[in-house]
């Protein structure tokens, strides 16, 4: 099931960020701690937010984020990035 959220939450991190702030008990809030982080997090970074969350919550101990958890964090932020950047750029071509 774990591998199954995961590749939703590749294809529709909007989806899969709502989903987890709806039935993850907290999951988010422990991570974050402010409901404005998380609200960001889903309008513009999406896939980091769900890594960063992951990496707090499941590869760290006593809320210290693992050498891991830092390196998925950085690839997540380059996927979004270039999600955004690519969208930018079809807008320039056929404007």
């Amino acid at each position: 099931m774990p591998w199954l959220f995961g590749c939703l939450a590749i294809i529709f991190p909007r989806l899969a960020l709502f989903l987890v702030w709806l039935f993850g008990n907290n999951y988010l809030e422990r991570a974050y701690g402010s409901v404005l982080l998380e609200l960001l997090g889903f309008l513009f970074l999406p896939l980091t937010t769900l890594t960063y969350a992951y990496a707090h919550n499941s590869l760290s101990n006593a809320g210290q984020v693992s050498s891991l958890g830092w390196l998925l964090t950085a690839i997540a932020v380059l996927v979004d990035v270039g999600i955004i950047g690519s969208h930018q750029r079809a807008r320039r071509r056929a404007g």
